[in-house]
């Protein structure tokens, strides 16, 4: 309803059988037809945000974006089509609220990835030239670039460890005890990682853990050759990284030293 009244706000014609859908159509009842082959609808889906989109890109890079002009705005759309294919309605959450996590992640990809290249940007480039102005900004102007990207990383880390400790608290766990109760052997964190992360890639244990907050004790054992004490004695590390692994949360990825690739266990933990 707020979408309708938002467009014609703007003054965009819209049709009065479309208007219709987007009363009765929930943003989860759409991302659902379109899951099920309606390419028309998913196409009117992301026009229809792009409102949205162009907010929290806005909001992420603290500053108007250009939706014809601006990276960002791109990497954004790419993201919320992303989204799309990749929300799982029974993981309890929103559709927007997943969508703008995962335009949140893809818009720090691309920082990075802008990071990496403008480090690599010899001083000489920031020379003037006969006169002329710079090809590019001051080194000066660089190195304030360069600090406040530091600062808003500090913010998307303390974001990212704030939404993650709301979701371990669902399961009893809070972030602080995850930190205490990592393993303090290289071995053991392997071990503990390759149980959550087979318990991600069995979706019918995964679903079962968010469903009924219950971790496949016995099926786990099985399937990863370790002892139940193992994994009871590591229940909430387990539950707590199989949560990281199954979310969108890059910092704790690499705070954790969690590889993508799936680590097969078939020995006992050892602390």
């Amino acid at each position: 309803m707020l979408l309708v009244l938002f467009k014609r706000f703007l003054r965009k014609s819209t049709s009065a059988e479309a208007v219709e859908n987007e009363r009765k159509l929930s943003p989860e009842q759409c991302v659902a037809r379109i899951r099920q082959g309606d390419e028309l609808l998913r196409e009117q889906f992301i026009a229809d945000y792009k409102p949205y989109i162009l907010k929290v890109t806005s909001r992420f890079c603290k500053r108007y974006i250009d939706q014809n002009r601006d990276d960002e705005f791109s990497v954004a759309l790419l993201a919320y089509n992303e989204a799309i294919n990749q929300f799982d309605s029974d993981a309890g959450k929103s559709f927007i609220g997943f969508s703008e996590t995962v335009i949140r992640r893809r818009l720090i990809d691309h920082v990075r990835k802008e990071q990496r290249h403008a480090q690599t940007i010899p001083y000489s480039m920031f020379d003037s030239e006969d006169g002329e102005q710079p090809r590019n900004n001051s080194v000066e102007s660089w190195q304030a670039m360069a600090s406040f990207e530091i600062k808003r990383t500090e913010d998307e880390r303390r974001l990212e460890i704030g939404e993650l400790n709301q979701e371990l608290m669902k399961f009893g766990i809070s972030f602080a005890e995850l930190v205490e109760n990592s393993p303090k052997h290289a071995d053991s964190r392997r071990l503990l990682i390759g149980i959550a992360q087979t318990l991600v890639s069995h979706s019918d244990l995964m679903d079962s853990l968010r469903e009924k907050s219950k971790l496949a004790v016995k099926e786990l054992t099985e399937l990863c050759g370790v002892s139940r004490k193992t994994i009871e004695r590591n229940r909430k590390y387990i539950i707590a990284i199989s949560i990281i692994i199954s979310g969108t949360y890059p910092y704790m990825h690499d705070y954790l030293n969690i590889a993508g690739d799936q680590i097969h266990t078939n020995k006992e933990a050892s602390k």
